[in-house]
């Protein structure tokens, strides 16, 4: 027997329920009339012009609809006689390659296909300004050739700052547009200043490019559209803020405060930019963002096969499994690090050989008393939290909740030949 399984063989692994959050659903049940109906507001389409190409701007996160949204945008377009095509708005991601990136645009369902629209990917860029801090403000050399410019994003809250403007349209503009130059530029102070610096790239931008309106959308706690709004390029940054705390009020949460182990069972860049949401998993990998649960430890289990190999936030965690660093594309997930300067992330966590370890170890280092009394939450990733698991340990507690739903009985937790949860 080895020293590890030596150490953790009489850790005991508690039993588990599974329980239902009762979250906001509020939803946009008809999102493709929803969207068409925005289209109708002066100040969006009826800019465009017979004949002009429209550039589309289309990013890489895991954005609800985003095919429907993209294809409703560029048939809008072409409606009032543009020429639509669509630009990897995506900062760093798909390996920070043009083929990558048209590769992620593609395993969200956005192909040229599908869309009726070229996908014209390139990571060349030119400066068209430069901030009074020094940083430069880069665009993609495509998109900047275009007659117009349009933008779709999610607005929500940012994974490693807090300020009026986090992540959604604005970002898009200076971060994605940017493309990896851009978003290494953006980054290159830290985020201590990204609440600054993104936002001023992006008025900067607006001002120097066509960029006409941005499709800005906002989505319940079930990863679900709850709200869609066009809004023209002058009221992108006034509207955003008012999205933004729409969309805090509406983040799905882990219904406890305190959580001895936290078992994730997949990171990816489809889930968060950050692999997992730090807004969701209280762990952030910098110091300036805050909320969430106070976890002791916490644990990955695998990585998305859409992530293909960006294990990005592996390193937020305390521990790992050997499946997930297998599956490790190092120089993606180290790109990552090296764009944004934050490389915690990208680092490996301590790695055991299955599920079944990786749970004792964490059991066994979460420091309480008696190991029989942990507190262990376990969710499929960071965007999924109707259902969830949780200890016996969380049960009393569970009961009391109005938004709680309890649906079993305990069960322990069952593992294959191979030590992996079923």
């Amino acid at each position: 027997m080895s020293i590890l399984r030596s150490l953790l063989q009489d850790i005991p692994i508690p039993p588990m329920v599974r329980i239902r959050q009762k979250f906001d659903g509020s939803i946009i049940n008809d999102h493709v009339s929803a969207l068409q109906n925005e289209f109708k507001k002066p100040g969006t389409i009826d800019l465009i012009k017979s004949g002009q190409t429209v550039a589309v701007a289309v990013g890489s996160r895991g954005v609800a609809n985003i095919a429907d949204f993209t294809r409703v945008t560029i048939d809008a377009i072409k409606s009032v006689g543009g020429v639509p095509f669509i630009v990897p708005c995506m900062g760093s991601h798909g390996g920070a390659t043009a083929e990558g990136q048209a590769d992620v645009l593609h395993h969200l369902g956005v192909t040229e296909e599908a869309m009726g629209a070229p996908i014209r990917s390139s990571m060349e860029v030119i400066q068209i300004d430069e901030l009074p801090n020094g940083l430069p403000v880069y665009v993609d050399k495509i998109a900047s050739e275009a007659d117009a410019i349009v933008v779709i994003n999610r607005v929500k809250p940012h994974t490693a700052f807090r300020g009026p403007i986090e992540s959604g349209i604005m970002k898009m503009i200076a971060i994605g547009l940017g493309k990896q130059k851009g978003a290494e530029a953006c980054h290159q102070l830290g985020f201590k200043y990204m609440a600054e610096n993104v936002p001023a790239m992006a008025k900067i931008m607006i001002d120097k490019l066509p960029i006409l309106f941005g499709v800005a959308l906002v989505e319940n706690a079930y990863d679900q559209t709850c709200l869609i709004e066009v809004i023209p390029a002058a009221d992108i940054e006034a509207r955003e803020v008012i999205l933004l705390e729409e969309a805090k009020s509406r983040l799905p949460k882990i219904l406890f405060g305190q959580i001895d182990v936290l078992v994730i069972d997949y990171i990816g860049k489809n889930i968060s930019g950050d692999g997992m949401d730090p807004n969701v998993t209280g762990r952030y990998p910098t110091p300036y963002a805050h909320g969430g649960p106070d976890v002791s430890k916490m644990i990955v289990l695998d990585v998305t096969k859409e992530s293909k190999g960006n294990t990005n936030g592996v390193g937020t965690a305390d521990f790992t499994t050997q499946r997930l660093v297998d599956k490790m594309d190092r120089d993606a997930t180290y790109a990552n690090g090296l764009t944004s300067t934050v490389c915690a992330p990208t680092k490996i966590a301590t790695t055991l050989e299955n599920d079944y370890y990786a749970i004792k170890a964490a059991v066994k280092t979460c420091n309480i008393l008696d190991y029989t009394k942990c507190r262990l939450v376990r969710i499929k990733d960071t965007l999924h939290l109707g259902e969830i698991e949780i200890s016996v340990n969380l049960l009393e507690e569970a009961k009391l909740h109005p938004d709680i739903e309890i649906l079993s009985e305990p069960y322990e937790f069952k593992f294959n030949s191979e030590g992996n949860l079923v």
